[in-house]
């Protein structure tokens, strides 16, 4: 009887196991480390004087000597101030000059430049324009300020020589001097400095919409301008919020545009609160009530950007 013969069993060679990644070598120290030069920097440059003024607008101060503790006097006196109240409704008008009409001029001009100029005529030539749009925004903020002024003197500035030409004489003011006239000149010359700003950045914001949504705009019939209603704008919401919240601080905060053309005047016709806050705390030395109104308006700052925040927050999760 022969026994059966068995296979010899198969040998499972086990596939060699593939090499474990390495594990790349993190920072010799916390993260926390690299942003210590900005903290730095922010309680140097922005928490120190904030406190620093803060702790001010609670006294009587000329500069020199000691302060004298006085409390709530100084914003019991900016509540009832009146010069400070109407140099907030002119800082209303900056905001419409800077803030408003740049986003929505500048709304229309990057969608132009972007759907139609470089389609049209090449993107060079909308890279020019939009170039030519923010030159304003590059010049100092004086050497703007000074040539405006040339242009705007009553007595040989361009303006009234050209309406003289033009037989339009009657025309010619004082646009600087008149209070009649001196704050919409000034928003004028706003408009026209703050205009690039909203331009470069909703032109930036464009190149991310998907083509497509044009492409199947325009074969629907949409015009250019219902393209822009339900497509532009849609599609480029935050940066017409990040403008919007940009341009508003800046226009809260507005001064050196004042300084140049007016120094706040004629008979406080452009004063607006961060000038005033400047006039109390070197003009007329009283430091404690100029820090006073650089707190209150501190907080209407932050408060309008809380809100802004808010507001963005709200639309991403309905477009969503």
């Amino acid at each position: 009887m022969t026994s059966p013969v068995t296979a010899p069993a198969a040998t499972v060679s086990a596939s060699p196991r593939p090499p474990s990644p390495k594990r790349r070598a993190g920072p010799s120290g916390p993260y926390l480390v690299y942003l210590v030069p900005g903290l730095v920097l922010f309680v140097g440059v922005i928490l120190l004087p904030f406190l620093m003024n803060l702790g001010i607008s609670f006294t009587r101060w000329h500069g020199v000597g000691t302060p004298e503790w006085t409390g709530l006097d100084n914003y019991d006196r900016l509540f009832s101030d009146t010069t400070f109240w109407a140099s907030f409704r002119n800082n209303l008008a900056v905001i419409l000059a800077m803030a408003i009409i740049p986003t929505m001029i500048g709304l229309v001009l990057g969608a132009a430049l972007f759907d139609y100029v470089a389609k049209r005529f090449g993107a060079g030539t909308a890279s020019g324009l939009r170039a030519s749009y923010y030159l304003p925004q590059v010049l100092p903020i004086p050497v703007a300020g000074i040539v405006w002024g040339w242009f705007l003197n009553p007595s040989y500035g361009a303006l009234n020589a050209s309406l003289e030409k033009l037989g339009l004489g009657g025309l010619a003011q004082d646009w600087l001097g008149d209070p009649s006239f001196a704050l919409s000149s000034v928003m004028v010359v706003m408009v026209w400095i703050q205009i690039g700003f909203p331009v470069v950045i909703f032109m930036s914001g464009l190149q991310r919409v998907d083509p497509a949504l044009y492409e199947a705009a325009e074969i629907d019939g949409a015009s250019w301008w219902r393209r822009f209603w339900h497509v532009t704008i849609p599609q480029i919401r935050p940066e017409i919020y990040v403008v919007l919240l940009w341009t508003t601080i800046a226009s809260l905060k507005v001064f050196a545009h004042i300084y140049v053309l007016t120094k706040g005047g004629p008979g406080g016709a452009t004063n607006v609160p961060a000038y005033y806050s400047y006039q109390n705390f070197f003009e007329k030395t009283q430091v404690g009530y100029g820090a006073a109104i650089a707190t209150a308006l501190t907080v209407v700052i932050v408060v309008l950007t809380v809100l802004f925040l808010r507001v963005q927050d709200t639309g991403d999760e309905e477009a969503r």
